[in-house]
């Protein structure tokens, strides 16, 4: 698979222990060391010239970029790839859409090639880990923008989709009928369950959760909102959560709730949702394949359903760090953690997401503007995007 044998990237280099002022060496698609001199207040970097490397993001939540869909196979599920290293990401889960279940198993069996652990890594792309089965276990009441395919869960039925390609995230509503009791099954099977496009109660999602949920998905977008008497599903991610998911385009979610949820879930990780409008520009996309695709609109910076329904996201992560810094005020160390080492322990990555000796040479070169300078996919030069969202 594409890497390169050997090289090296100096800079104001973001390590385990923190920023340091040194190189990064790295070979065969593996960093081999990492020096320098630490840095004691990271605020400094924002008065230097000189770069600055983060470990690749790495994105549990993509449906589509440059136009694509995930769910259209496996030449577009490259493209998106390349889409997404483009703007920094190095890793990623494809995640499905909501779709009869033929169309599901089609699209599980197009992707099995490209995300199974070993597959060749085309050039110039990202790493695919795994599949989000974002759906069909969902809530009829809270599709979102998700077609009306909704179905109930069994395990016979996962474990089938699993053997077409490896499923590493579940998204099911717990209060819908035989899911409650399937969380631990599921669990002990080793996939994560995340709780998302659910109607239920509180109770059902602090059940959930002592079931063996592990998360939430995109937390407060298509779930029952905290209300004082009625806490719903957004309360019980907020009062319990170790993990959720977040999108950090800053419209999807206000950016006073984001600050919410960045106090209250200590392993919040950011994610894109990103849809086929992904780097590309305003008009009109779809979302998923085939007779169940929706057709969504790219306006201002949103991706709309022509009920002005929000679906999905255009978000890029090289945005996502611009927004986490400048919009919400979160310190460069804490904004990547965010976008890369805290989905990375989720997923039970010890190679990914940390810029150390023995992970895989993934890093992200940026300027004191945060503005993209270049990638490293398991040591590949990938050309940046200069054109980011």
């Amino acid at each position: 698979m594409p890497s390169q044998r050997h090289g090296h990237v100096a800079g104001h280099i973001l390590g385990p222990q923190g920023f340091v002022a040194g190189t990064l060496e790295h070979e065969g698609g593996r960093i081999t060391a990492v020096a320098g001199t630490p840095i004691a207040d990271e605020r400094t970097l924002f008065d230097a010239t000189v770069p600055i490397v983060l470990p690749g993001f790495i994105d549990l939540h993509v449906h589509g970029g440059g136009g694509h869909d995930v769910m259209d196979g496996a030449e577009a599920a490259t493209a998106v790839a390349r889409l997404h290293a483009a703007h920094g990401t190095t890793a990623m889960l494809a995640t499905t859409m909501t779709a009869p279940i033929g169309e599901v198993q089609g699209a599980l069996a197009a992707l099995g090639p490209l995300v199974r652990e070993g597959a060749e890594r085309a050039r110039g792309a990202a790493r695919w880990l795994g599949i989000h089965l974002e759906g069909p276990y969902l809530s009829p009441q809270r599709l979102g923008a998700q077609p009306a395919f909704a179905r109930r869960a069994t395990l016979a039925e996962v474990n089938a989709l699993h053997a077409l390609a490896p499923i590493r995230v579940i998204t099911l509503a717990p209060e819908v009928d035989g899911h409650l009791p399937l969380i631990g099954a599921l669990r002990d099977a080793g996939f994560r369950v995340q709780v998302g496009h659910s109607d239920g109660s509180y109770d059902d999602g602090v059940a959930a959760l002592a079931a063996g949920a592990a998360g939430f998905t995109h937390v407060f977008n298509a779930m029952s909102p905290l209300h004082q008497r009625a806490p719903g599903i957004v309360g019980a991610a907020l009062a319990h959560a170790q993990h959720a998911e977040l999108i950090a385009d800053l419209v999807t979610v206000h950016p006073g709730a984001a600050r919410v949820a960045l106090r209250a879930i200590p392993g919040l990780y950011c994610v894109s949702d990103a849809t086929a409008a992904a780097g590309m520009p305003d008009g009109e996309y779809h979302l998923g394949h085939g007779p169940g695709a929706q057709r969504v609109r790219k306006c201002l910076g949103a991706v709309r359903l022509a009920d002005g329904t929000l679906a999905g996201s255009a978000l890029t992560l090289d945005r996502a760090l611009v927004n986490l810094v400048r919009g919400l005020g979160l310190g460069l160390g804490e904004a990547s953690r965010r976008l890369s080492s805290v989905a990375a322990g989720y997923l039970g990555l010890r190679d990914r997401g940390q810029l150390a000796t023995g992970a895989s040479a993934d890093c992200v070169i940026v300027d004191r503007d945060l503005r993209l300078l270049r990638v490293l996919v398991e040591g590949e030069e990938v050309d940046p995007a200069r054109d980011a969202e």
